[in-house]
């Protein structure tokens, strides 16, 4: 019988991790208190019992209670003191599962308020991620994401400032938020400023709505990553242009499970599109609000789909593979994995 190795032991990168849902949710609440904001009671009690909340977001009401839960933890972090701790303890988190990289993903503008601009608020994040990879060895770096809930203008404007910042830390331009609302195509230019400044394009597509989102994203924004991109399984064509393309999906399968979108875990379809050659790198996108980090995310592959400890470990190169990563580390965490898999 097969040994099973420890999956938070094998070496990976992680590609799909959002910045405030990435807090331990005892830092949530002791960050709350010191700053005296009263969060939803869905939250707290959830989370006071070691749990996650109860989210659905197959349909809009769904999804604004999400963003609610979501807009009130980030209410939390109100000082550069706060930021660095969220990077520092996001960073600890993913060495303790196995991660030798990490690209953690922002939207500078929803902390702007509180941090003194939009400026300020993006380099107090970068000091933290420079202060945070000194500190740990972890290899770290930051995609800015524009909110597709926005006028396509603040898109460009965060395009612009992520560009500047490109040799600072900031490696790729995404686009988040319900992909229900607003068109990949209005925000065609803000994406073709990034690639101009050298960033990776990695949109979100293919979760809350079906394959057409996930053309959206390659044909208008000509993404070099998909943030999701699960929905791409029901169109064996376009299956094959992510294939052919080798166009990594940012797949997180706790996140899919959580909100709705599939109903089981098996019901995430990994088995579909890694047999049909896209690669993909698992994420834990929220871990705050969805209860799993990212090694939890290898332990379904291999509990609900089967994958063996040889295919968690492609798996783990295609997260590599995908990542913005320079090609010494690459080539370290590739060796790390072949190493894992000898073990």
């Amino acid at each position: 019988m097969e040994r099973v190795r420890d999956v938070s032991e094998l070496p990976k990168a992680h590609l799909h991790l959002h910045f405030t849902g990435s807090m331990r949710p005892t830092t949530l609440l002791e960050l709350a208190d010191k700053h005296g904001v009263r969060l939803p009671e869905a939250l707290t009690e959830a989370l006071g019992r070691g749990e996650s909340p109860k989210l659905r977001a197959t349909d809009e009401r769904g999804w604004f209670r999400f963003q609610r839960l979501y807009d009130a933890a980030r209410s939390c972090l109100q000082t550069p003191e706060d930021i660095q701790r969220l990077v520092r303890e996001a960073a600890e988190e993913d060495l303790r599962d196995g991660s030798g990289w990490l690209e953690i993903q922002v939207d500078p503008t929803s902390y702007a308020p509180r941090l003194g601009g939009l400026i300020p608020a993006l380099e107090i994040i970068l000091d933290a991620v420079e202060t945070t990879v000194r500190d740990t060895g972890i290899g770290m770096r930051v995609l800015v994401a524009a909110n597709r809930m926005k006028h396509p203008l603040d898109a460009r404007t965060l395009a612009r400032l992520a560009v500047r910042y490109a040799e600072r830390g900031v490696v790729g331009f995404g686009l988040s938020n319900d992909e229900r609302r607003g068109m990949a195509r209005d925000f065609d230019r803000a994406f073709a400023i990034a690639r101009e400044g050298g960033l990776l394009s990695a949109p979100h597509g293919g979760e809350l709505t079906g394959p057409a989102s996930v053309r959206d994203c390659l044909d208008d924004l000509e993404a070099d990553r998909i943030g999701h991109g699960v929905r791409a399984a029901e169109d064996p064509r376009l299956l094959k242009r992510l294939a052919d393309r080798q166009v990594t999906c940012e797949v997180c399968p706790a996140s899919n499970v959580a909100l709705g979108v599939y109903e089981k875990p098996e019901d995430v379809p990994l088995r579909k599109l890694f047999e049909a050659g896209v690669p993909m790198a698992l994420g834990a996108d929220d871990p705050l609000l969805f209860g799993s980090r990212l090694a939890a995310q290898y332990e379904i592959a291999r509990e609900h789909h089967g994958f063996t400890d040889a295919e968690l470990a492609e798996l783990a190169r295609q997260s590599v593979r995908g990542s913005a990563a320079p090609e010494d580390v690459k080539g370290r965490l590739l060796a790390g994995v072949d190493d894992w898999l000898a073990s």
